[in-house]
């Protein structure tokens, strides 16, 4: 009976060395020498000038969320490319609504301005 879970059990055990491993190995070879270089805060070259917790714009929301949404169009599209003849007419008008929708979507977020960057 233990025989049959002897690989799931092998490979858990191999998992977790190989993720274990390299950060134990990285402690024992790395050297250690912080100077304040090293400990001090990084910003782009630069010191921080404002607290890390401020608010971001509402902006970059919805950029985002338009990255997603027509990612995700496209992978609607490559399947139902794929399988187009298979599901004819009716697949066809269905994709085409679905586009259409998101057309109107978009029509919708680019007359509020949510594409322009100031």
């Amino acid at each position: 009976m233990l025989e049959n879970y002897f690989p799931v059990l092998l490979f858990i055990f191999i998992g977790i060395v190989m993720g274990v491993a390299p950060v134990v190995l990285g402690k024992l070879v790395s050297p250690h020498r912080p100077d304040s270089r090293k400990n001090s805060p990084y910003e782009c070259g630069f010191e921080a000038f404002e607290d890390a917790r401020m608010k971001f714009d509402v902006r970059y929301y919805l950029v985002a969320i338009l990255f997603i949404l027509f990612d995700l169009e496209i992978a609607f599209l490559f399947p139902w490319a794929i399988v187009l003849k298979e599901i004819g007419t009716f697949g066809f008008v269905s994709m085409m609504i679905f586009l259409a929708i998101l057309v109107v979507g978009f029509i919708y977020e680019w007359m509020k301005g949510a594409l322009e960057w100031e």
